[in-house]
């Protein structure tokens, strides 16, 4: 299958996707293929979304095809710090991203691809689409022992996850998606899916660890070209669609139009932990100060991503407690957020006592409330 991104197939698409609603109902038919022209996660969630809202799946399917660079991306009733190590994320300059389907946390890179099917609910099967990404596979590499699960997972050799899933389902509209690993970065994946948050209590939907795999690790000579492509061609042939891919940018308004909107909108504290389900965090930390060892219990109630209450035991003559409350204080209605919680600190550190060995105290004190989160 060719890759076709020429001026005419542009406009077409152009014309598809900018039709109104009403054109679509009436005029539309049949099956698109698209493949991202980026790799930012929150383009391309982005465009998820806009298919979604914007397009008249009532007698058209859509297969959507994209990949990104490193990014954690998080299911839409899930708690980052339960899920992932956001300091390792930070420091490797990995982005998160929540998604509005279910489901749970997955790593993509550049050695990862995404599928995305579209259809009207109605016609919504999450397991026939899965069944035609493994008949592709089959039919590229006949040798693969490659199966679906009845939770939906593809499985390499019985045994290694290579695809997870997940989907929304609107009230006319929806849509499945999937990844395949082919040549991810297996250590980057397993270090940063690993959370090292002690003490958080949550009613968030947890991921389900599994071991996993790349297609590449089981046949070298495999590109992630050539697994778009059979793919891509095995959709063609089960929805009787024309065989090439639609080039498409997720930051043209020409085409897309609020698609910017949508983006930054993925983007914001507000949604990417603010959505996060309530949660508590009850922990205890040891504090190495000098000689001695002290120990500090922090118990916090986080609400949309903010510090709901917030109570830290230390013993008073470690630190006079007025000072300890201003922290708290201070604390409750904030983010649970690292950068947050450090501008706090240095304000409050100018209105302590202009005391030392206080002041050593107090820093020592904040800069374990910041590991918490």
């Amino acid at each position: 299958m060719v890759l076709q991104a020429s001026l005419k197939n542009c406009l077409q698409l152009s014309c598809i996707l900018r039709t109104p609603k009403v054109g679509f109902r009436s005029t539309t038919s049949g099956s698109l293929i698209i493949q991202s022209t980026s790799d930012d996660v929150y383009q391309n969630l982005a465009v998820e979304d806009w298919i979604h809202d914007h397009m008249n799946l009532e007698n058209r399917q859509v297969l959507f095809l994209w990949r990104n660079s490193p990014a954690v991306v998080i299911g839409r009733h899930q708690n980052p710090w339960q899920e992932c190590n956001l300091r390792l994320l930070r420091q490797k300059n990995i982005k998160l991203a929540r998604r509005r389907s279910g489901g749970g946390t997955v790593y993509h890179d550049l050695g990862n691809i995404n599928l995305t099917f579209f259809t009207s609910r109605k016609k919504y099967e999450r397991m026939e689409n899965l069944k035609l990404v493994v008949k592709a596979l089959k039919a590229l590499r006949p040798e693969l022992d490659v199966h679906v699960t009845d939770r939906y997972d593809i499985l390499l050799d019985r045994h290694y996850k290579i695809s997870g899933t997940a989907a929304k389902l609107g009230r006319t509209a929806a849509y499945h998606h999937c990844t395949l690993l082919c040549n991810a970065d297996k250590f980057v994946l397993s270090s940063v899916l690993k959370s090292p948050y002690k003490g958080i209590k949550s009613n968030a939907t947890p991921s389900v660890p599994a071991s996993v795999k790349n297609l590449f690790e089981e046949d070298p000579s495999l590109t992630c070209e050539m697994l778009l492509d059979a793919i891509a061609e095995e959709y063609a042939t089960q929805h009787q669609t024309d065989h090439h891919i639609t080039l498409i940018n997720p930051a043209d308004e020409t085409v897309l139009p609020g698609i910017n909107n949508k983006t930054k909108e993925l983007q914001t504290w507000e949604w990417v932990y603010g959505k996060t389900p309530k949660f508590s965090v009850s922990t205890c930390f040891n504090m190495v100060y000098k000689d001695s060892v002290l120990d500090v219990k922090v118990d916090m109630d986080v609400k949309h991503g903010r510090i709901e209450v917030c109570n830290i035991d230390l013993p008073e003559q470690w630190l006079p407690p007025a000072v300890c409350s201003e922290l708290v204080k201070s604390l409750t209605g904030s983010k649970f957020c690292p950068n947050e919680t450090t501008t706090l600190a240095a304000t409050l550190l100018r209105v302590c006592p202009q005391d030392a060995e206080l002041q050593s105290r107090w820093n020592l004190l904040c800069e374990n409330m910041i590991m918490l989160m």
